[in-house]
């Protein structure tokens, strides 16, 4: 090996030891336990596993195939945990989602099942020809997905308007992975001659810039969307108001809320990261509605699902059921909201009964 090539193999593989030693601060060392901070560091790891097996290879040929497959199994995370982690930024989520664990355990059991019936060192023209193709096309998807997701980012960059670090953050580790992704589908084609080993270098690239961020820079948890944008008492613009707005419909709908007959404002707005006064300025000025009006349209709302699904529960219970505390009120506001009582509206609903 020339004293080129040593340099070339120390640098590659700096990265990828470098690229796990990040993944770990990630997984146990931060001080905020945002599910972003695990997802980056899930991301990490898997690139790391990638990029040692491709700076082993380039260098060793002669590589037992299990090694190789381990590498090549290893990108069918990448896109996945790349695309959690943006829209867990973005769209500020803070528990994993189950439709995101169902496609991990679906590529797991993927992986398994190839690995085990079509294993590269008994089958290695499958996986040149079809399964790492495959892997690459899975990964470009995800990575198209990301794309979408950052688009409001870079329709900001578009208009000129200046992005919050957290931003410049969740743009740096997307356009790393469109590098690396690049690299390794030139090297597919041969479209650069060398270009494989241009990932391993991208990557140490970016995990030394990652890496001096992280020790030099006088603060970090600006590097998160749950801890910069506090949204104390300044007044929201459009786009800030409408991703306010997204999450606290989807935690509205999904946690439901609404049915705790005690559920406050502070409550709230504690739940979606914003303080009391700023959700009651984000409902009045985008929403137009005061907060009672806004929880109890969600409650009137799911009591007429249960009117209209005859599960034979008396007026009072369904009342209880969506959040309300005594009868009158249920009644008063389902009439206000709807224009006629929960009685009458389940007799046009289900005139059967």
């Amino acid at each position: 090996m020339s004293f080129g090539d040593k340099v070339l193999f120390f640098f590659s593989a700096l990265g990828a030891f470098n690229g796990l030693i990040l993944s770990l601060y990630f997984f146990f060392f931060t001080a905020k336990k945002y599910l972003s901070n695990y997802l980056l560091g899930a991301l990490l790891l898997v690139l790391s596993i990638r990029i040692g097996k491709s700076v082993v290879y380039f260098f060793d040929y002669s590589l037992p195939k299990i090694y190789l497959q381990i590498g090549l199994t290893a990108c069918f995370f990448i896109g996945p945990f790349l695309y959690f982690f943006v829209k867990s930024e973005i769209q500020q989520i803070r528990s994993m989602p189950k439709s995101w664990v169902w496609q991990l355990v679906f590529w797991l059991l993927t992986i398994l099942t190839v690995g085990v019936l079509y294993p590269y060192e008994i089958v290695p023209a499958w996986w040149r020809h079809y399964i790492i193709p495959l892997i690459y096309l899975q990964w470009g998807v995800y990575i198209a997905f990301s794309g979408w997701t950052i688009g409001p980012l870079l329709k900001k960059i578009r208009r000129k308007e200046s992005l919050k670090t957290f931003e410049k953050w969740v743009l740096t580790i997307v356009g790393g992975v469109f590098l690396l992704f690049t690299s390794y589908v030139w090297a597919i084609f041969n479209i650069i001659k060398g270009s494989y080993i241009f990932g391993a270098l991208y990557f140490s690239i970016i995990i030394y810039s990652i890496v001096l961020i992280l020790l030099y820079r006088k603060k970090t948890n600006d590097l998160s969307s749950f801890t910069t944008p506090k949204y104390v008492d300044k007044k929201l613009d459009e786009q800030e108001a409408e991703l306010i707005i997204g999450k606290l419909k989807r935690v509205m709908e999904e946690k439901k809320l609404f049915k705790d007959p005690n559920l406050k404002l502070n409550d709230l707005a504690k739940e979606i990261g914003v303080s009391g006064h700023q959700l009651s300025q984000l409902l009045n000025d985008h929403v137009e509605k005061n907060f009672s009006l806004f929880v109890n349209e969600y409650r009137i709302e799911e009591a007429c699902t249960i009117l209209s699904s005859n599960l034979h529960l008396t007026i009072d219970a369904i009342g209880d059921e969506v959040g309300f505390n005594s009868k009158s009120t249920f009644f008063a506001t389902f009439k206000k909201i709807k224009g006629l009582t929960p009685s009458m509206y389940q007799k046009q609903a289900a005139p059967d009964l």
